[in-house]
């Protein structure tokens, strides 16, 4: 019982390299998703075209209403809409004629510049969860979100390889006040981190505390003249535009900061039932979106968004992974991509409350119609829990885990002459193996993608392990990454003037937790 350990050991130093560089800390992050396959197109001709005469139709006759917001009715009037009350009505072309100034791809800024995205074309960019108010973890369960928590998020994101995006309200964390929780969840995220983040949309004041945490980070021209933010800016569907996200819009739009004009839909209660009249109505709110921001700076930066689930008849809950949405998910890129535009939607979506069989399939359902379906900026990539109200920590890495997946279906397939492996099949010949063949000794450290959590022991060392399941390997996942985790450097004075500037602000008025 004690020698085939002592044999192991006895091997050598190569095998104990091997073992040392595949448990090594690293910080690496992996550049974002560059398509080399094709999308899923799943709209004719025929229906795209009758999709954008019902959009522009629905604009004219319709109209969508812009909430308490005189001075976006005022601009709405200036370009030739008719605005009746709250009531805008766009004549056809109007809208599409505005969108033609946003840009069809931009760059996104991270502090260090090794972390810049590239938003648009044929890239996809992994962002993780938006603004669930609990938290769910192994050995907690289910809580309301604290600062801590969000803290730790950040960090995790931080450590995955897989992740290009630090993200926004990555978990709301109850603990802070409403009217302050964004100057801390910033600072995490300018500090904690050193890849691309999110600005607050909450209110337009917290929008303008955004812009100047940044201005402190990478300098007032520099912001100015780059885009460092990419916020979610969601339409109340239907066809309904509130003056807090659209105060926030201005305020990023003014400042050359990029915007996700998304839908929040959830089939059969905010847009038909049907896909072809759900993409119609997304495509009628996200031109009208879009040309607002245009109206405000043209050439804004932009992201086309939607973000659509079906619905439960018996239940009326949500429901993810289905048909439907990713039908309406492939439509929508279809759409973007037509309008020249960058596209977000997707994201590791489910309704199950644990991290289990259900999470997995319908989070995977989702990933990979994101990754067919041309999407370039991908919320909720990891750790959506519940349908929305949750972040997981477990499913937070075994998402972030799952992505590396895509890096690898979206890098397609090599042809060149190392792919087409003919030395390898004239070395080895009939009958022989290629585990010690020269090409499988070239190759085998990237010829497949492997998994970072899950389990691919025999039965009987898996056994021995304790019989870990998925969940509690991710636990452990968890502890080691925040255990392994080392702050990105950062200039002191920068960050000095950051905590000032949060300190100041959150002295200047009182709490408020409503």
């Amino acid at each position: 019982m004690t020698e085939a350990p002592t044999r192991r050991r006895a091997r050598g130093g190569g095998g104990s390299a091997r073992r040392a560089e595949r448990t090594a800390v690293s910080f690496d992050t992996a550049k974002f998703i560059e398509r080399n396959i094709p999308t899923m197109d799943i709209l004719s001709e025929e229906a795209l075209q009758i999709i954008e005469a019902n959009a522009e139709t629905l604009l004219e006759e319709v109209g969508v209403a812009f909430v308490d917001s005189p001075e976006a009715l005022a601009r709405w009037t200036s370009v030739g809409a008719t605005v009746d009350g709250e009531r805008v009505r766009i004549p056809k072309g109007l809208a599409r004629k505005l969108c033609s100034t946003a840009p069809s791809k931009f760059t996104q800024h991270a502090r260090n510049p090794a972390r810049n995205v590239e938003i648009g074309g044929n890239t996809l960019v992994c962002a993780p969860v938006y603004g669930p108010p609990f938290v769910r973890d192994a050995e907690g369960g289910r809580r309301y979100a604290t600062m801590d928590d969000f803290k730790k998020f950040v960090k995790l994101g931080y450590m995955s390889k897989w992740l290009h995006h630090s993200g926004g309200t990555v978990c709301e964390p109850t603990d802070v006040a409403v009217n302050k929780r964004h100057l801390d969840m910033l600072l995490a995220h300018m500090t904690l981190s050193d890849k691309p983040f999110m600005g607050s949309v909450t209110e337009p004041s917290r929008a303008q505390d955004s812009v100047e945490m940044c201005e402190i980070l990478f300098g007032k021209e520099f912001v100015q003249n780059n885009t460092v933010m990419t916020s979610l800016i969601n339409i109340n569907s239907p066809m309904t535009f509130d003056s807090i996200m659209m105060g926030a819009l201005e305020v990023y739009a003014k400042n050359n900061q990029a915007c996700i004009i998304s839908p929040f839909i959830v089939g059969g209660a905010m847009a038909p039932v049907s896909v072809v009249g759900t993409l119609t109505q997304v495509l009628a709110e996200v031109l009208a979106g879009i040309a607002y921001s245009q109206i405000i700076r043209p050439g804004a930066p932009v992201i086309f968004g939607t973000f659509v689930t079906s619905i439960d008849m018996n239940s009326g809950a949500p429901t993810f992974g289905t048909p439907e949405a990713s039908q309406i998910l492939y439509g929508t890129g279809q759409l973007a991509r037509r309008m020249g535009l960058p596209y977000r939607s997707g994201g590791g979506l489910c309704a199950s409350k644990l991290p289990d069989a259900q999470a997995a399939y319908e989070s995977a359902n989702t990933l990979n119609a994101a990754l067919m379906g041309g999407v370039n900026f991908m919320l909720h990539s990891c750790g959506w829990l519940e349908g929305g109200l949750v972040a997981s920590f477990e499913k937070f890495v075994l998402d972030a885990d799952q992505l590396g997946a895509l890096h690898k279906m979206a890098a397609g397939v090599a042809h060149d002459e190392n792919g087409q492996a003919m030395d390898a099949i004239r070395e080895v010949g009939p009958g022989g193996h290629y585990l010690g063949c020269e090409h499988t000794q070239a190759n085998f450290k990237d010829a497949f993608w492997r998994s970072d959590v899950f389990d691919y022991k025999p039965f009987e060392t898996w056994d021995e392990e304790g019989g870990r399941d998925s969940q509690t390997l991710a636990s452990a996942r968890v502890k080691k990454m925040l255990n392994d985790y080392v702050a990105p450097p950062l200039d002191p004075a920068i960050h000095t003037a950051l905590e000032a500037y949060v300190a100041d602000k959150k002295a200047s008025e009182p709490d408020a937790f409503m």
